[in-house]
């Protein structure tokens, strides 16, 4: 734990309403160059000379009016920062206690310190000094001129995803995803927010899968509600994801990976009957002329045919194999199938 020190004075933290020991924003925490950019500021404020002094004694004229809560100069003409999206992404909401390390020992660095554990300061090795983290000052700091982690939090800034809109123009449907459990966030929750962007066709909520489809009448509606909501819609105090809606498509290719292998050895398949005598002409005489007449039935002088008897054949394994193993492209898929398995006995059969 370090000693702070008061960098600026009370009225010049008002002025840019930052820290007087961190200079950083007292609402978001964040450096002023990453405040003023995200507000668009531009605040044209003396930094020397006569002219700093005079523009700090009206700026202490005009604090002394207000309540000591207001900020002064150009932020206090802005009302509506808290809603700024920029800001309440990149907002630290959390303490940083690395802030509060103490100093690194510059005699630890050349070697020379003689106080071990006793020493306040940090016995650790500085950070690159082409890193440009390690060149920081507090002019520019306090100014949002220049400011290395400011640079950094842009950069991140610049990183960060976006929801593009699908090439087909005909998709108008929002996918709204981490409902939470079921009534959480209903139907009536997901309408009252999502109508000011344009007509709604339709709303389906999958209470079971937690989420919803959404879809617009109008293109221009589904752009603009992916633009306004994307990482920033929450609801009953949880942030529901926003992606685009994707066509469900069945292919001709994911028919056929659904098909199996075909089994060798079956029957062709029967033709589908005709239920509802929905095919007439003469292609339904041609089809029902090629059917071949039952045979007659025998007639009543017909004895019974006489009593078979199975040979004892012998059976050679290798004859047997060699001969099926011929027939080249044969796949063996049920026991039955196998020749090997199937044994003559000399069994009477009627």
């Amino acid at each position: 734990m370090r000693y702070k020190k008061t960098e600026v004075c009370q009225t010049c933290a008002k002025m840019k309403n930052v820290c007087q020991t961190c200079l950083l924003d007292l609402e978001f925490g964040l450096p002023v160059q990453v405040r003023d950019h995200a507000l668009q500021i531009q605040d044209d404020m003396p930094k020397q000379g006569a002219n700093r002094d005079f523009y700090v004694q009206n700026q202490e004229r005009e604090l002394a009016l207000t309540d000591g809560t207001t900020p002064g100069g150009a932020l206090a003409k802005i009302t509506d920062a808290s809603s700024n999206e920029l800001l309440r992404k990149l907002a630290r909401n959390q303490p940083y206690y690395q802030r509060n390390k103490p100093h690194i020992c510059s005699f630890f660095v050349k070697g020379e310190c003689k106080r071990g554990e006793e020493c306040p300061y940090r016995h650790e090795k500085p950070s690159d000094p082409d890193d440009p983290l390690s060149h920081q000052n507090m002019r520019d700091r306090y100014y949002g001129n220049n400011d290395p982690v400011a640079d950094k939090l842009l950069n991140r800034a610049k990183a960060m995803p976006v929801l593009q809109p699908p090439e087909d123009t005909t998709i108008t449907t929002l996918y709204v995803g981490d409902l939470g459990p079921a009534g959480t966030i209903t139907e009536a929750d997901l309408r009252d927010y999502f109508y000011q962007f344009g007509e709604i066709r339709s709303l389906n909520v999958l209470v079971s899968r937690g989420c919803a489809f959404i879809a617009f009448t109008t293109r221009q509606a589904a752009e603009r509600a992916a633009d306004r909501s994307f990482n920033k819609l929450i609801l009953q105090g949880r942030r529901l994801k926003i992606r685009w809606g994707r066509p469900q498509v069945h292919t001709q290719e994911t028919e056929e990976k659904k098909k199996g292998e075909p089994v060798t050895g079956l029957p062709n398949p029967c033709p589908v009957p005709d239920m509802f005598d929905d095919e007439a002409g003469p292609s339904k005489k041609l089809r029902f002329e090629h059917i071949p007449m039952p045979p007659m039935p025998p007639p009543a002088s017909y004895a019974p045919p006489v009593k078979l008897t199975v040979p004892d054949v012998t059976y050679d394994g290798e004859e047997a194999q060699t001969s099926t193993t011929a027939k080249a492209g044969n796949k063996i898929f049920y026991p039955s199938q196998d020749p090997q398995r199937l044994g003559a006995r000399g069994d009477v059969t009627e």
